[in-house]
Parts: structure tokens; sequence; C-alpha cells
């Protein structure tokens, strides 16, 4: 599960051109954070983190749990 949520985070950010760095001030997280969700160093972000990323990228918290 958690990988799949890092994978979808790292897709739809790259998708949308979006780098790490302004990803994580645009959901007003570290730089640090984003990077160990993504490589799966972070495997259960909180929800609040989840719906911080989910809204910078401007998707849903559900799309970031799709298949």
């Amino acid at each position: 599960m958690a990988n799949k949520v890092s994978d979808n985070i790292r897709k739809i950010r790259q998708k949308k051109g979006i780098s790490q760095d302004r990803l994580s001030k645009e959901a007003d997280l570290a730089l640090n954070t984003i990077v160990k969700i993504e490589t799966g160093e972070s495997p259960n972000p909180t929800v609040e983190t989840l719906e911080k990323i989910a809204k910078a990228l401007g998707v849903s918290v559900a799309e970031l749990f799709k298949d």
C-alpha cells in the first residue's frame, strides 16, 4: 500500500512537471519529507501530510491510493 502511494505521488508530480522542492513548498512540508515519502523511507505518512500533498498536486487523497 505505501509503495503504491509513493509511486502515485511521484507519477502525479512528474506528470504535472513539479519538482520535489516545489511540491514541498506548495504543500508546506520539508523537502526531506517529500523525498522520504517518494523513496519509501517514510512508508506511513500522516493523513494530514497526504492531504497537504494531494492539495498541492491538485488531486484528491483518494487519487494517491489508486491502482
